[in-house]
């Protein structure tokens, strides 16, 4: 739970309150919203772990196989040219 030690108003068009209504529900403070967006904006670290987060992302994603199959002819073709594979 969110914790603060002093409140500050301020204030949001009608269009942003709605959306930190929606995005907190009922179980989050629209300080928890606030922060959580902020903390979703900074940079994050470079590790294994933060990558792994997007493995398998594109699985079911099925719109552009023939771009991916000429990708691959293609890569394999730059390949063979460099390491001197005949094709």
């Amino acid at each position: 739970m969110y914790t603060h030690i002093m409140a500050r108003n301020i204030m949001v068009s009608n269009r942003v309150y709605e959306e930190l209504k929606k995005a907190k529900g009922t179980d989050k403070s629209f300080s928890e919203v606030i922060a959580e967006a902020i903390e979703n904006q900074k940079p994050q670290e470079k590790t294994f772990g933060n990558l792994m987060k997007f493995a398998g992302i594109l699985k079911d994603y099925h719109e552009d196989e023939e771009a991916i199959k000429w990708l691959k002819k293609a890569k394999k073709m730059t390949d063979d040219r460099l390491w001197g594979k005949s094709r």
